[in-house]
């Protein structure tokens, strides 16, 4: 279901002007060298652009960087939160605590982590096209997947990497992307959640900010060494000056600046609002349960934060819809553009309108977006557990079909990081596994009513807690190798089993690949033609001067080191230490830890902390090394100031900023606070 609104949100473009010098996020294979150049007064190169690509690494839900020459990874610590928190108990929480491996031998794996490194693209889109031409929306729909998936298998089995078919201008170019994937991670280093994310929810999205938001993962090959990562970015502990152009090398998550007025229209009238009044109530519900106990607060971190940040966000997004000025530069790029097609004749003939067909397709997605939304995409079915037993339902059918005729996310190609998932042996809470999928039947319940049919048949005799009680309290998928006797048993082994999740979960199976199947005939063919169609449009008149949406793939952009005004002041581009201790109050989210209040007098006050840039950057980004035109690391990102997070619609360049942890203090902190000596010996080689 490429095409349904998911967590992460879209961004648009101009049509009709030509891009702020820092603005976009151009493909390594189509990024322009003069334009930046130009712009910026380097000289860079293809060899300095394959060597940032070597040195950007794609993590399961983040970026990071290679800083070392033995596999030491650089990211966020909210892009390490999930390993932490598989890595602790209820009793500690490495989360609360941080960590650190005095020696190689205690680093620990990241069961669920991955990294991939971009070693080769292909332009495949002559071969969609083939497999396409002359068939109507639904049978071009089942062609593009059928050729895409055979694609990447074809490319794996010649290669023995993973390979990922990559859609660029919403259908107009199609790219085969080959990376070479790690899937030893371990962690390293990350210091405790109270320094990572100082001022917590209050200051997420805001500047000044002083956040030691890094930490360190590093990757080993099969034989258990660490990879030998040559090409790794060397970290330059002075940081950028004011003015000086910086490049983020990084994986935006989603972006829709391509999308239609009519697809924007559905995000602000019912997509984003639905999703914010099931989050915001589950977020009460997690705080609540939070309350309760210091136990309950530990197991509940890392997805509240997750929580949290993401209501901000698609509150914002929904402000940014609501700009009338936003709707009025759509619809004039949109109108513009129509009005090219109509005065070229072959062009108008060759496409029709596909606007239209897009309104059509979002009037059939306005119809299907509740039972669509908890059924198929489960949020009705909320929780690890619920999760592990739907994969292991659908997951037992797909596999014994041909591998071109599977669902896209069950490919060979899908299968080693399924198989992963359920074999990790990561820390399950049955009490918070019960408030999420008690959270999500009451939702189904009230949304799609009493009397559905699918409703009627889960709770016609028990109420959504008792029902979430019973099955959780009786499943056996908390235990990985359950999970893998079940994947490994296939069809039978899900026939036979009792297991109560895996039971709901095969109910739940016919009606939501009955969805599916509407959903993609209705909405997703016709929109994924129309779309096609007017890239060809949007080719016809610009080619690709402008920069395809981010798909989260590699992406590089630049721009310079600086703030903006905010209500008529002027906001400096850098924070420093000492100020770190004017704002902290003793108590959450502005306490500072005890390893920082005992080294406070060892520390230089001056040390830069925090710096913005006028990148254009997503979330994806989160972990992106900031790189001066030598190549070298001189920031860390991990957040935008508030005006950012509308850049899902367009980029701003007087107030969208990029905020980054100054290197600076990162040594300062490794030094003095953590006496990790070595890493930092490592890090500065």
């Amino acid at each position: 279901m490429t095409r349904f609104w998911t967590a992460a949100a879209a961004l648009l473009v101009t049509v009709c002007s030509t891009a702020q010098a820092d603005e976009g996020m151009w493909t390594f294979h189509g990024f322009p060298f003069d334009q930046a150049n130009s712009a910026l007064k380097t000289k860079l190169d293809q060899a300095w652009l394959d060597r940032v690509r070597t040195a950007t690494v794609r993590l399961s839900n983040c970026t990071g960087s290679f800083v070392s020459g033995n596999g030491l990874i650089l990211t966020n610590h909210h892009c390490v939160e999930a390993c932490l928190a598989e890595l602790s108990t209820k009793d500690k929480s490495l989360v609360e605590d941080g960590f650190l491996a005095a020696k190689p031998a205690e680093e620990k794996k990241c069961q669920t982590q991955i990294a991939d490194v971009l070693v080769g693209m292909e332009d495949i889109t002559a071969k969609i096209g083939a497999a396409v031409a002359g068939k109507d929306e639904k049978a071009a729909n089942e062609a593009r997947k059928t050729t895409l998936t055979q694609l990447e298998s074809a490319c794996e089995d010649s290669t023995k990497r993973k390979c990922q078919a990559v859609t660029l201008y919403e259908g107009g170019q199609y790219w085969m992307y080959r990376y070479q994937r790690y899937t030893d991670v371990r962690i390293v280093f990350a210091p405790e959640i109270n320094i990572a994310a100082f001022g917590g929810d209050p200051d997420n999205f805001q500047f000044p900010r002083w956040c030691l938001d890094m930490g360190i993962l590093r990757i080993y090959d099969a034989k258990g060494a660490p990879v030998k990562t040559p090409n790794h970015l060397k970290v330059n502990f002075a940081g950028p000056a004011v003015g000086e152009p910086v490049f983020v090398s990084g994986h935006p998550g989603s972006t829709d600046r391509l999308l239609t007025v009519a697809e924007l229209e559905a995000q602000r009238n019912y997509e984003l609002p639905n999703w914010l009044l099931r989050y915001s109530e589950l977020r009460g519900r997690y705080i609540q349960f939070a309350s309760e106990s210091p136990t309950n607060a530990r197991i509940t971190a890392d997805q509240l934060n997750g929580i949290e940040n993401s209501i901000k966000v698609r509150r914002k997004q929904l402000d940014a819809l609501h700009e009338d000025a936003l709707f009025a530069r759509k619809q004039a790029e949109e109108d513009n553009l129509k009005k090219q097609v109509a005065a070229n004749a072959s062009l108008r003939e060759s496409i029709g309108d596909p606007w239209g067909a897009i309104e059509r397709a979002d009037a059939a997605k306005h119809s299907l977006f509740l039972p669509v939304t908890f059924i198929e995409n489960g949020a009705g079915f909320q929780g690890r557990l619920m999760t592990y037993a739907r994969n292991l339902v659908r997951g037992a059918e797909e596999r014994a079909k041909p591998n071109s005729e599977r669902f896209r996310e069950f490919t060979d190609a899908a299968l080693p990081r399924i198989q992963q998932q359920l074999g990790a042996n990561v820390p399950n809470y049955p009490e918070l596994e019960t408030l999420r999928m008690t959270f999500g039947l009451e939702r189904m319940r009230e949304w799609l009513g009493p009397d559905h049919a699918l409703v009627r048949q889960l709770l016609a005799k028990e109420s959504p807690a008792e029902l979430a009680k019973r099955a959780i309290g009786g499943t056996k998928l908390g235990d990985p190798a359950v999970r893998l006797a079940l994947w490994n048993g296939g069809a039978a082994a899900i026939a036979a089993s009792d297991d109560p999740l895996i039971q709901l979960a095969r109910i739940v199976e016919p009606e939501a690949r009955k969805l599916r199947k509407e959903y993609e005939d209705r909405v997703e063919a016709p929109t994924e033609l129309a779309s096609e169609k007017i890239a060809k449009a949007r080719f016809a008149v610009l080619g690709t001067s402008v920069y395809p949406d981010a798909t989260f793939t590699l992406r590089l952009n630049w721009g310079t080191v600086g703030a903006w005004v905010e209500n008529g002041t002027p906001v400096n581009p850098f924070t420093r230490l000492s100020r770190l201790f004017e704002r902290a109050t003793g108590a959450e989210p502005f306490k500072v830890p005890d390893s920082w209040l005992k080294a406070k007098d060892k520390l230089d006050m001056n040390t830069p902390y925090n710096l913005a840039t006028n990148n254009d950057i997503v979330g994806g980004n989160s972990g992106s090394p900031l790189i001066n035109a030598r190549g070298e690391l001189v920031g860390l990102l991990f957040d935008g100031n508030i005006h950012s997070i509308s850049g899902s619609y367009w980029f701003d360049t007087e107030k969208n900023r990029s905020v980054a942890v100054h290197p600076a203090i990162m040594k300062e902190a490794l030094s003095k606070v953590y006496g990790a000596t070595g890493l930092l010996a490592e890090l500065s080689k």
